[in-house]
């Protein structure tokens, strides 16, 4: 957590004015593979539960509106039942769990969600067969209950760049209308950069709705701070020169700083790391972050989406136009333009700029040039004429 203070103490700023009944706006995180959103995401609902406020938190994955709804119907009935058990139910909250059954219903006419939830639903509410419809009259209702009992509800949704179009703006939509009726709750999510612009896609008003900061990697004195700190109190130091050396290896991201302490800590004898540990654990921090971090990534790549990253690579670190990696793979651009969309939809791409593509994952350009010595282009697949 540190270097995060400003984003720690805005979510605080959010839940104790959206608990006042003031405006607020609420959150979407942004950033890289490996600088500590889902820690950060982590912080916040401790945050939550220290103030009282009911919470759910879930990772977001590409499925359709049916899992959708039953993900958050299962996330959202905890909620209700934790802010009142059923014995307990006053009026709104008996609204609210006739709305999710009928939130429920609509993913399975049959009934499933009937066995395990015996609350009869409503009529005419949240039964529209609209996912967005659906969920703001769900999120309203459960709003007013947790009002009505004095508490809040705070929504944490990781890896947000995954839900569908339609699912994004079900969240929006939702979200603005609770904020309309100054009900109690709060949003955050946090998911990879190109997030800020979908949002902005789905919904022209979500620049207003949400606050995007962005994180990246640390400052010099906040990646000193995250190898020192932690060993002296286990009563270790670190020479100065050790703390530069690693600083300049973990270029300041908080997972690597995390893989290359856990390695210096494992060569490293006696109450002082000095620079001769870091050096004796770079190789094998390298060797931890190429076979798990990087490589479960390529892994999942098509020989020509390797071929695309990597030629991506070849070209440098930066952000990269589409027209020139397409001439190193010896295609026009529009016979390459899906392979870069299907590497933007698995996250291991985002377009920070009109007609270029960057790497998700800080260093990955590096990897692919160990990885994949010498670019090889897949022969471009030709489609067979039916007889």
């Amino acid at each position: 957590m540190i270097g995060r203070d400003d984003q720690v103490a805005t979510f605080r700023m959010l839940l104790q004015r959206v608990a006042r009944g003031r405006p607020e706006q609420s959150m979407i995180v942004t950033g890289l593979r490996g600088v500590g959103k889902t820690v950060l995401l982590n912080r916040f609902e401790k945050i939550a539960n220290e103030l009282d406020w009911e919470v759910i938190a879930f990772e977001a994955s590409k499925h359709d509106d049916s899992h959708f709804r039953q993900t958050m119907f299962t996330q959202l009935r905890g909620a209700l039942l934790r802010l009142s058990p059923r014995k307990r139910w006053d009026e709104w909250a008996q609204r609210a769990g006739e709305a999710l059954s009928a939130f429920a219903l609509s993913v399975d006419q049959t009934g499933t969600f009937s066995l395990s939830w015996d609350v009869p639903p409503a009529e005419g509410i949240a039964d529209h067969g609209d996912i967005a419809l659906d969920l703001i009259d769900v999120l309203v209702a459960i709003g007013k209950a947790a009002q009505n009992r004095e508490k809040g509800l705070a929504i944490l949704i990781d890896e947000i760049q995954f839900l569908s179009t339609p699912q994004l703006e079900a969240l929006i939509q939702s979200i603005n209308r609770t904020v309309q009726l100054n009900l109690p709750v709060a949003f955050v999510g946090a998911g990879l950069p190109q997030i800020a612009k979908l949002a902005g896609d789905a919904k022209s008003y979500a620049e207003r709705l949400f606050k995007f900061p962005h994180i990246g990697e640390l400052s010099e004195l906040d990646a000193g701070l995250a190898f020192t700190e932690p060993a002296q109190t286990e009563g270790v130091m670190f020479d100065e020169a050790a703390v530069k050396l690693a600083v300049q290896i973990a270029r300041g991201y908080p997972y690597f700083i995390q893989e290359l302490g856990y390695q210096v800590w494992a060569v490293a004898e006696g109450n002082r790391v000095t620079v001769e540990d870091v050096v004796a654990a770079q190789e094998a921090y390298e060797m931890k972050l190429d076979s798990s971090f990087f490589r479960v990534r390529l892994d999942r790549a098509t020989p020509l989406q390797a071929a695309y990253m990597r030629a991506m690579a070849q070209l440098g670190p930066h952000p990269q136009k589409a027209a020139d990696v397409a001439k190193l793979l010896h295609r026009e651009s529009t016979q390459i333009a899906p392979t870069r969309a299907e590497l933007i939809e698995m996250g291991l791409l985002y377009t920070p700029d009109h007609g270029y593509a960057a790497f998700t994952v800080p260093d990955f350009d590096k990897f692919m040039l160990r990885a994949i010595p010498r670019l090889e282009v897949p022969p471009i697949q030709r489609r067979r004429k039916r007889g």
